[in-house]
């Protein structure tokens, strides 16, 4: 059984800064994309952004300039580097992996962004 572990989530100032970490483990091979997604209350599931195993990237437009996704292949590790952090940001952020036949969930992590 595949597991994805998340962690980093939780209270900052606007302005601040938080790292993301999702770690797959179990029997997986293969992995084509990572990525993080995030859904407010009220609001449809949206991409943030993703990463390949060459090492390309797309970030959605409302994270650019502010947001790093990093990724290592040896460890099947993606993080997600969050500065410049605005209320708006604030939702449950989700790890998700893709590969061959095959794609997977984290539990989702909270970020909340408040004064």
């Amino acid at each position: 059984q595949v597991q994805l572990v998340e962690s980093g989530g939780g209270l900052v100032q606007p302005g601040g800064s938080l790292r993301l970490s999702c770690a797959a483990s179990g029997s997986i091979s293969s992995i084509y994309t990572m990525g993080w997604y995030r859904q407010a209350p009220g609001k449809q599931r949206e991409l943030v952004a993703v990463i390949t195993s060459g090492y390309s990237t797309n970030y959605a437009d409302s994270v650019k300039g502010r947001f790093t996704i990093l990724r290592d292949n040896a460890r099947n590790t993606v993080h997600l580097q969050m500065n410049s952090l605005k209320p708006e940001d604030t939702a449950v952020y989700y790890c998700r992996t893709i590969g061959a036949g095959y794609a997977y969930w984290g539990q989702g992590t909270q970020v909340t962004v408040s004064s």
